[in-house]
């Protein structure tokens, strides 16, 4: 795919990876439509982009938001005539056992990670229909392959994700729109300092296992920007973000009950 006069949206764009993702397709003359929670944020990454002399524009986005979800395909439509690209990286993280998160909690993360990427495609696919050649990207993570203790609700909205850009990719086979799931590894990003603590977590407890997952985010966002959009431009169906990601997939093919003792193994040494 040449990504040159191409539009793209982009959720999460704020920061993190949504910002590298957006840089890297701004480099490659990509327009873009940035949307995030965090307004700020988004406005600060389309200005980024706009040096390189492409089209940017920043929206306040809730992907939980059912009725605002439903009206952003025609205030990008307004703002730039057509989309090609959908991004949906917008994410949130919460740690915690299953037992520690509450049943609230639980529905915040799945709204926001599973059933915002649901919205986001079910409200552009008609929009992405219209252009010769369209791309989904959704971004599912390491923990989409792999489910370690304290991430049950993380996990379970990663795999449905997989499991859902899976599905749509065979429906849309032979169609003009194709599918990609990112499954990111230890990326460089403030998404282990800003997750969510559940209420039953012993304090203690969480923070540590906030500086055992912030130890682990090592890949400089801007690579992992950079690796996802040469996967779009080879019309990737899978794209591992990082050697950690790569070695957890083959892990888990060769050994898919028992992954967890090696690596429980890998990080306590």
């Amino acid at each position: 795919m040449k990504l040159a006069q191409r539009i793209a949206v982009i959720t999460g764009a704020g920061g993190g990876i949504g910002r590298a993702t957006a840089l890297s397709l701004a480099r490659r003359g990509c327009h873009l439509a940035l949307a995030d929670i965090n307004e700020e944020g988004a406005r600060y990454t389309a200005l980024q982009a706009r040096e390189y002399g492409v089209r940017a524009t920043w929206h306040q986005l809730d992907v939980a938001s059912r009725d605002a979800v439903r009206a952003f395909p025609e205030t990008v439509r307004a703002a730039h005539g057509g989309v090609d690209i959908l991004i949906n990286n917008a994410g949130v993280a919460l740690g915690g056992t299953f037992e520690q998160v509450s049943e609230e909690d639980f529905d915040w993360l799945m709204e926001v990670n599973f059933h915002g990427v649901v919205r986001m495609t079910r409200a552009f696919l008609p929009v992405l229909r219209s252009s010769q050649q369209a791309r989904i990207v959704n971004l599912s993570s390491i923990y989409g392959i792999i489910s370690p203790p304290g991430q049950a609700a993380y996990s379970a909205s990663k795999f449905a994700v997989r499991g859902f850009s899976n599905a749509l990719r065979h429906e849309l086979a032979g169609t003009n729109v194709s599918v990609a799931v990112v499954h990111p590894g230890g990326v460089a990003t403030a998404i282990a300092q800003n997750a969510r603590i559940p209420a039953g977590a012993p304090r203690a407890e969480a923070e540590r296992g906030r500086k055992i997952a912030q130890a682990m985010l090592r890949l400089p966002a801007d690579q992992a920007g950079e690796i996802i959009v040469r996967g779009i431009e080879r019309d990737r169906a899978r794209i591992l973000v990082g050697n950690d990601a790569k070695m957890v997939s083959l892990l888990e093919r060769f050994a898919p009950v028992g992954y967890w003792n090696l690596l429980r193994k890998a990080i306590r040494a």
